[in-house]
């Protein structure tokens, strides 16, 4: 077993219902942005919204795994979802993904990040519920519109995607210039001259 798939196992059981799941989110926010990372636990949380540690430990398998949930469950991050074309599509979900990062908890999230290990959980829940999952994304636009016959079908894919994603994550953990919509907008140009021929 891969060291990022022991995060992957769950405790058998109901999962937590949308309501839980909101008010868990919701108090992992509230925690991150006023105490910052260091402050949020798995207990605090459950003691802020009420719901049990065992029904948090079905969805999320540590308090690092919650981090992330919290930083990206905001709405706007679901806008890539009714776009319609690849443009807008990735216009909207990287214009949001840099919109997480510069709020504060975003930021307090990067600053972890720089001084945690790369082992730790935190960085495997980051690596997994940020990086992997906004590529998984990205695959899924690109592949949505090569199936309408937008696009044709990118050679190396993997490669593609490295480069749509990379330049966020490195701004994010080097900070030497800002996450902003023109930069969400310049590298979707970017991507949109390599796949639209």
């Amino acid at each position: 077993m891969s060291q990022d798939q022991s995060l992957s196992p769950r405790p058998r059981g109901r999962p937590p219902s949308a309501p839980a799941r909101h008010k868990a989110l919701q108090a992992a926010r509230d925690i991150l942005l006023s105490e910052g990372f260091g402050r949020l636990t798995i207990e605090a949380v459950a003691a802020k919204s009420g719901i049990s540690k065992p029904t948090l430990y079905r969805n999320w398998a540590n308090a690092g795994e919650l981090a992330m949930a919290a930083l990206m469950a905001d709405p706007d991050l679901q806008a890539d979802k009714a776009k319609g074309s690849l443009a807008g599509s990735l216009r909207a979900q990287m214009q949001a993904l840099v919109t997480a990062f510069a709020t504060t908890r975003g930021r307090q999230i990067a600053l972890a990040l720089a001084a945690s290990d790369p082992e730790s959980e935190m960085t495997k829940a980051f690596r997994n519920r940020v990086i992997l999952s906004s590529r998984e994304a990205g695959r899924r636009l690109i592949g949505e519109a090569v199936t309408r016959g937008e696009i044709v079908s990118p050679v190396d894919i993997e490669t593609v995607l490295d480069m749509i994603y990379a330049p966020v994550f490195y701004r994010l953990l080097v900070g030497h210039l800002p996450l902003d919509l023109q930069f969400a907008d310049s590298l979707v140009a970017r991507a949109l001259a390599l796949l639209v021929r």
